[in-house]
């Protein structure tokens, strides 16, 4: 097991990972090392079979307020070369997040600003509390939200994140839900709760379906229909249908029973 020193990885019995944040003294912000640790923990996500779906989570009182300060100062030390290979990293970690291949989840809670919001957009649902702030806040001080763009623009839509991007406006929970960039909000009382419901919803499905149907969803993109991508659907459900998996969740339905995957607790 990795000694990870900026996060936290955990695996539970029931097919779980979570991923924490775990700078709390920091705001959860994040800097080189966790950049690096952050890489770390989504390859050995990736390479763990037994994975359902994982959850991107921050220890204490915020999900994270985007890049540690005191590392963008000594970034700003450094020539071009340098910064340029700090992005890359970012970079990497905001594709790996997205590309990762099982199902994302993201919870939010406190304060999410400039870089935390590309970590919540580059998973595939996002709840958090209605009291949570989001903020693109990179122009507050002489910065773009680069490396994010792309994927807040997906989450978002582009006529929002022009205007939060360049107005560095706050907003919480409910605009967040409106935007598209949380799934569901929640009173930060409620939160755990809600988030109990969301993780049995996940468990009663097929693991290897789940995996199978972001990998489509990937390829689908925005729906854009065309002779390849109709081959590709068509490929796609008839080589789920004769999985084991697939074979067994046919026979459950019809049988009226319980797939083999259901956990016994649900």
């Amino acid at each position: 097991m990795t000694d990870y020193q900026t996060i936290e990885l955990e695996f539970s019995d029931n097919g779980i990972a979570t991923l924490w944040l775990n700078r709390p003294d920091k705001n959860n912000a994040f800097n080189a090392e966790m950049i690096n640790e952050l890489l770390q923990a989504i390859d050995a996500v990736e390479a763990e079979p037994g994975v359902r779906f994982m959850m991107l989570r921050g220890r204490g009182k915020h999900f994270s307020a985007g890049a540690d300060l005191g590392w963008m100062r000594d970034c700003a030390a450094l020539d071009y070369n340098a910064n340029l290979n700090d992005a890359r990293e970012l970079a990497q970690v905001m594709a790996s997040l997205a590309q990762l291949k099982l199902p994302t989840l993201a919870v939010v809670q406190g304060a999410a600003f400039g870089g935390a919001l590309g970590l919540i957009s580059c998973c595939d649902m996002a709840i958090g509390s209605v009291e949570a702030t989001f903020c693109l806040s990179e122009v507050r001080i002489g910065l773009v939200p680069a490396v994010i763009s792309p994927y807040v623009v997906q989450a978002m839509g582009s006529r929002a994140v022009r205007r939060f991007a360049l107005t560095a406006e706050r907003f919480h929970g409910e605009r967040a839900r409106e935007l598209g960039l949380l799934a569901e909000c929640y009173p930060a009382a409620e939160l755990e709760d809600e988030l109990a419901q969301w993780i049995d919803r996940l468990l009663q499905n097929g693991p290897q379906a789940m995996r199978a149907t972001k990998v489509l969803l990937q390829e689908v993109k925005n729906g854009d229909m065309s002779p390849p991508l109709r081959r590709y659907t068509e490929s796609a459900i008839a080589r789920i249908r004769v999985t084991p998996e697939g074979q067994e969740g046919l026979s459950a339905f019809l049988e009226k029973r319980d797939p083999a995957w259901l956990p016994k607790s649900l």
